[in-house]
């Protein structure tokens, strides 16, 4: 499906958070930090950040320059106008960064790069980035849905702040986080202090290293997590705190753990390719706005290839990829992020498929 590519594709990083979470101090730190990559940064309104304007060293209508190298950019227009701009200064800088506004939805942003053939000649999404603010978080589930679809839709979240809760709270905020998304990668951080390797070039759409980047996250179910799958081997906290059967009354933030968003992992053996993928196309044309993410791997009945699946709502990418190596299990597993998820129904589906 994707476009011929004459030269490189430039990496998108779509970067989400509710108001506060540290967007701003992160975007300063890439615009202004010697780090020896460049950015093109596309915000919403560019007076509205609060950039230092002393940074600017040319300025066009739409684009001004930092002085390390990195450009900034105001979506005045369609975003699809702004990185076409861009794609004429190809060669400038090495990756986009798109910042949505604290109540933004990321999820047209991402839909822009993943579907819109023009924009994929010259641009791919390389991940949904999610600033997460650990003092306030829990509050905003409360009173913001929109705070439980950029958690549940990203790749990489930055717990930000984490200097300002106790270890009891930072723990519910993650293992909250965990419920809402068993697969993003998590990164603790104060002031935005997060390398940004860490949160670039991920590769988190790229269907040829969706799975080799953490191949965890196929395993995660929200009703028995591997303790090693949740937070990784370093990880200190007790077992217990993560066995999300268990009611979480004793922090005084009951009402925040009954998220909408849950997430479905369904796993067989080999299925049936003629079976499968009507489904998938079916079930999400169905339920699409209340499928935020699906991503998968699958096992076909003489096929030497994985097929890795991903979609965005309604929109549902997959390809062969690379062999199944000797000794791996040919398993196929599925993970549906959403709202109102029928896991029953889900399941059923997915086992009819079985080759």
């Amino acid at each position: 499906m994707s476009a011929p590519a004459a030269a490189p594709s430039i990496p998108v990083t779509v970067l989400t958070g509710y108001l506060g979470a540290g967007k701003t101090t992160l975007l300063n730190r890439i615009l202004t930090e010697d780090h020896g990559k460049r950015y093109a940064v596309i915000v919403n309104e560019f007076g509205e950040i609060g950039i230092d304007n002393d940074l600017v060293v040319d300025t066009d209508e739409e684009v001004f320059e930092m002085n390390n190298g990195c450009i900034c950019c105001t979506v005045r227009g369609d975003l699809i106008r702004v990185v076409e701009n861009l794609a004429k200064r190809r060669g400038t800088f090495d990756a986009i960064l798109v910042e949505t506004t604290g109540i933004a939805d990321p999820v047209p942003v991402a839909q822009t790069f993943f579907m819109d053939e023009e924009v994929r000649k010259f641009a791919r999404l390389d991940a949904v980035v999610t600033l997460v603010d650990a003092k306030f978080f829990l509050d905003r589930l409360g009173d913001a849905p929109e705070a439980e679809d950029q958690v549940a839709f990203a790749d990489v979240i930055v717990l930000n702040k984490t200097d300002l809760v106790s270890p009891e709270e930072l723990r519910e905020v993650e293992t909250t986080l965990r419920q809402l998304n068993p697969y993003a990668k998590i990164h603790k951080a104060t002031r935005s202090g997060v390398a940004l390797d860490a949160i670039l070039d991920r590769g988190a759409f790229d269907l040829d290293r969706v799975l080799e980047l953490d191949p965890s996250f196929l395993d995660a179910d929200e009703h028995d997590h591997d303790h090693d799958h949740v937070c990784g081997p370093d990880c200190d906290h007790d077992h217990h705190h993560h066995d999300h059967d268990h009611e979480h009354h004793h922090h005084g933030h009951e009402t925040h753990h009954d998220t909408e968003v849950t997430s479905v992992s369904l796993k067989t053996g080999e299925l049936n390719p003629d079976k499968i993928l009507p489904w998938i196309s079916e079930i999400t044309q169905a339920q699409g706005p209340n499928i935020l993410r699906l991503k998968g791997i699958l096992a076909f009945p003489d096929e030497p290839k994985r097929y890795v699946v991903q979609g965005v709502h309604m929109i549902v990418e997959g390809d062969l990829q690379r062999d199944w190596k000797p000794g791996e299990p040919r398993e196929s597993r599925l993970v549906f992020i959403g709202r109102k998820l029928d896991r029953a129904e889900l399941e059923a589906g997915f086992k009819a498929a079985a080759a």
